[in-house]
């Protein structure tokens, strides 16, 4: 049998069996053979893959921030709270005027079929320990930090009664959201502390009774005329069948006068973060790759993204190494795999992405990328629970990554905070969402 609640067996039996299992999963496992060093930058090592009934699993207790501590910056950098005690705040954007949204979200509570049998269970259980189980608060908050002291004073509901909202764009005086099963419009004017609209929908998303990688993010063209949507996977590897992967683990490019739509970029298993790299104007991504392969596989990764481009999701992982997993196989699809530029180190759940562009920290926190690393639950030892900032040249990544923000994890392996989302302030600051201590940290130069 594979599900619990199918099983027949006295209570006691049941809850033995479901303790011995939890017991053996959270033991089992095999740990890291290479440092997390290996698997990042250009050419990541890619050892042979090791599967097994029971995966690696190692989850960090959720705990939050006690008192006055916060996350250790690097030398000369600052961090402060913008804003605590919010709900699960999971993607930042900034508007001209200097206003923060968040949207403070979670999964959503109608997916009946996503993780079924007793692996799902198992990981509705670790979901529950690392903090990703709240309900979702399902809206979107304004942040004012009228006086410019970094600490947001005002706080408003934008826009709520959504469904799992997470990214945002602005274009002209139409705010767009991309909710878990549809990107929604509403009016904004400058200054407003609530939308001036209701929402209505400009193109539906993949999302139904599975739902697996729920979290769809927007950002707009620079001349404002297409939208792109990142759309994740319906499954780890594909286990749910092909047919439910249609036009997912991909990143969708919308009209945002019609709402049509076309696939961009595909075979990304779970793409996230997007930002634009400023002097090629790529659409970099930032993409969690594939569970069950071991704690030194598979890479996450940052790529800029070929239009008509595709990165192997479900057959084959970056570039061209086959995933025995899939059935059917497809040699054909795998030949054009694309190689993707950067590797973020496997397990490390690299969401968050910002370009550098008009950040006012010192070197050598300038001309690149900024990474949040939300953390891993199946790698011996954690991977993650930073922020990082990758340089680039010449439009490239060019050197090796730098941390931001550490110290995420206490000394106990128990998770303060989680870094989700980055973003640049109007002032130059960079913002870090942090859905487990529930705040809004702001990195400044050092006085």
């Amino acid at each position: 049998m594979n599900d619990l609640e199918s099983m027949t067996w006295p209570a006691q039996a049941r809850q033995l069996v479901v303790c011995s299992f939890l017991a053996a999963t959270i033991a089992c496992g095999s740990a890291a053979k290479l440092p997390l060093t290996a698997g990042i930058g250009p050419n990541p090592e890619l050892p042979a893959p090791k599967t097994s009934l029971i995966p690696t699993v190692k989850v960090a207790d959720a705990k939050g921030w006690s008192g006055a501590e916060k996350p250790t910056a690097a030398a000369g950098l600052v961090v402060t709270a913008f804003a605590r005690q919010l709900d699960h705040p999971r993607s930042l954007y900034v508007l001209p005027n200097g206003d923060v949204l968040v949207a403070e979200t979670n999964a959503p509570a109608d997916r009946p079929d996503d993780g079924k049998g007793i692996k799902g269970w198992f990981f509705r259980h670790f979901q529950k320990k690392a903090g990703a189980a709240v309900p979702s608060a399902n809206r979107i908050t304004l942040l004012r930090d009228a006086d410019g002291d970094g600490v947001a004073e005002t706080r408003s509901v934008f826009l709520d009664h959504l469904y799992s909202p997470f990214g945002m764009a602005l274009v002209g005086d139409t705010l767009y959201v991309a909710n878990s099963n549809a990107v929604v419009q509403v009016g904004y004017a400058p200054g407003a502390l609530l939308a001036s609209s209701a929402p209505t929908v400009l193109a539906a998303l993949p999302a139904g009774t599975i739902n697996h990688h729920w979290t769809k993010n927007l950002v707009a063209s620079v001349d404002g005329s297409k939208l792109y949507a990142s759309v994740g996977s319906n499954s780890n590897v594909g286990e749910n069948g092909i047919d439910a992967e249609h036009e997912r683990a991909a990143v969708w490019e919308i009209d945002r006068v019609t709402g049509a739509h076309r696939v961009f970029a595909s075979g990304l298993r779970n793409p996230v973060g997007m930002a634009w790299e400023p002097e090629t104007g790529a659409l970099w991504v930032s993409v969690n790759e594939r569970d069950e392969l071991g704690s030194d596989l598979v890479p996450d990764y940052m790529t800029a993204l070929h239009d008509g481009g595709f990165y192997g999701f479900p057959y084959s992982y970056y570039g061209q190494h086959v995933d025995r997993r899939v059935r059917p196989q497809q040699p054909e699809l795998v030949a054009k795999a694309i190689v993707p530029d950067y590797a973020l180190g496997p397990h490390t759940a690299s969401l968050g992405l910002a370009s550098s562009r008009g950040a006012s920290l010192p070197a050598p926190f300038r001309g690149g990328m900024f990474v949040a690393q939300h953390g891993s639950w199946n790698r011996k030892p954690f991977a993650g629970y930073r922020v990082i900032f990758v340089p680039f040249g010449n439009g490239r990544p060019a050197g090796a990554p730098i941390e931001v923000l550490t110290d995420f994890l206490d000394a106990r392996g128990s998770a303060r905070g989680r870094p989700v989302s980055v973003a640049i302030d109007r002032r130059g600051a960079l913002l870090v969402a942090d859905d487990v201590g529930n705040t809004i940290w702001r990195v400044t130069a050092a006085p």
